[in-house]
């Protein structure tokens, strides 16, 4: 009788893609795909209005014997410290939110973030930016903020060191409405970093071939002897996300956003 009390409640513990061993994983340890398709045309997540769902939205929870509190709303959360990420071990299996785990896709685990929740992360040893949606528990190490899916690591070129510092910051949706009007708000300017290099006679000459063909201004920043080629300013995110695909998919594959 004990041994099935057991059993029981293990499989009620919260699920936390950072945990123990707790036998329902086929791998020992977590580790990057084999074969993984590429992630860099993976597009952020688009923050909509969604209702917190029932599941992992347990106020209280334990999970290996620390209590966490799961806050009432992410509105103006923001928070920064270490980000890891987590990979083929849990792809497949079900996030605390009740969905599956797709680690090509822009989602992310966070200890107390009502689920779901939608966060801009910045990579602060580059700048480079994702948006993630946050449907799962974790990660569960006192010096970590955040659990990225293995995309959203690529995309902030952060697979090799395994953690990065990060900011994060809740892009709250209050209702329906409320995306429409953030939209038409939007405040800040975009860029799109097409590269850096050395040649500033290659950049000059790149700059005008991209003008021409995107019709979009440029921009030339210095640093440690590279001139680093920028698109924009471009007033729009979403559009600004649409050409950093475009430019992806057409030479440029190191490309990223840059907010201002």
């Amino acid at each position: 009788m004990f041994n099935w009390i057991a059993i029981i409640c293990l499989t009620l513990i919260v699920t936390a893609c950072s945990s123990s061993n707790n036998g329902r994983y086929t791998m020992a340890n977590d580790q990057a795909p084999s074969s993984a398709p590429d992630v860099t045309k993976v597009e952020d997540a688009h923050p909509k209005y969604e209702a917190y769902s029932r599941g992992g939205n347990k106020k209280n929870y334990t999970v290996l014997g620390k209590s966490y509190q799961v806050m009432d709303t992410g509105k103006g959360y923001r928070s920064s410290g270490t980000a890891s990420w987590y990979g083929s071990k849990f792809h497949g299996h079900l996030t605390s939110n009740g969905e599956t785990y797709d680690m090509y896709s822009m989602s992310a685990a966070h200890k107390s973030l009502p689920l779901p929740s939608y966060v801009k992360v910045t990579n602060l040893a580059n700048n480079k930016e994702v948006i993630v949606r946050v449907n799962d528990r974790g990660p569960f190490h006192e010096d970590r903020i955040i659990d990225l899916s293995y995309a959203a690591a690529h995309r902030l070129d952060m697979l090799k060191t395994g953690t990065a510092k990060v900011a994060i910051e809740v892009i709250y949706i209050e209702n329906p409405e409320s995306i429409a009007l953030a939209e038409l708000k939007e405040t800040k300017v975009h860029y799109i970093q097409v590269l850096a290099s050395s040649n500033k006679s290659k950049v000059d000459n790149l700059a005008k071939t991209l003008e021409n063909k995107y019709q979009v201004k440029t921009r030339l920043q210095t640093s440690n002897n590279l001139y680093k080629l920028q698109l924009g300013p471009i007033g729009q995110q979403g559009l600004a996300t649409k050409l950093n695909l475009e430019l992806k998919e057409n030479g440029f594959p190191q490309s990223y956003l840059i907010s201002e």
